[in-house]
């Protein structure tokens, strides 16, 4: 039997990561619609296709290869973004999670800069290597989101490089083309590290504003 993933909700103090739900929707539709242009290259669904993005997430959540979750903002308790577990590799003994992917990573402008983004992969970090034991967390992303990879890095993924061709592009415009992705990772003895570290990110920052607009 090989790993199926499941979301079990995670909360932390700026954010509660919560199973994706059509409940999400209205919410969802707000956040995604909130200064497009900062999602760059990064697809995220119009207002209108929310529905149909939570329905085929959950899909594949029925099938164990994405566990998906909004991001609730514990300021404001709304949902204001969404990311997963996905591409589940059991290597050695199936039913045992070798490695995951966290994707399907996007946040509403107003939510970007406040420590959400942060504390959400504190969270999905500490269930993959804590919780299931992994020995690698890879975040991936097109090659062109120079914004994407820095905040990969920031969060302590270390960059491995570039595979070209190895994804279908996701830019409007660009449909049916391969796009080149930038792949980063945490291993598990890098775990220690990356927490200190995400954790003195979160102790600087306050919940009680969002980032100033420029």
């Amino acid at each position: 039997m090989t790993f199926r993933l499941t979301a079990p909700p995670l909360e932390g103090s700026r954010v509660r990561l919560e199973p994706l739900h059509p409940r999400h929707a209205a919410d969802l539709a707000v956040a995604a619609e909130e200064d497009r242009s900062t999602f760059a290259w990064t697809w995220v669904p119009r207002a209108d296709e929310v529905p149909g993005y939570i329905a085929t997430q959950r899909g594949r959540a029925e099938e164990g290869t994405v566990a998906p979750y909004a991001q609730i903002s514990l300021v404001t308790g709304r949902a204001v973004g969404c990311t997963s577990f996905c591409t589940p590799r059991a290597w050695r003994t199936p039913g045992r999670l070798d490695a995951v992917e966290v994707g399907w990573t996007w946040l509403g402008r107003s939510a970007q800069g406040t420590g959400v983004n942060a504390e959400a992969k504190l969270l999905l970090f500490r269930q993959a290597f804590e919780g299931w034991g992994v020995g690698r967390v890879d975040l991936m992303t097109d090659a062109r989101n120079a914004r994407s990879r820095a905040a990969m890095e920031r969060v302590g993924a270390r960059p491995e490089g570039v595979l070209r061709g190895w994804g279908v592009s996701r830019v409007p415009g660009e449909e049916g083309r391969l796009r080149d992705t930038a792949v980063h990772a945490v291993l598990a003895e890098d775990w220690t590290e990356v927490r200190e570290k995400l954790e003195k990110i979160l102790s600087g920052r306050t919940t009680s504003a969002p980032p100033r607009r420029s």
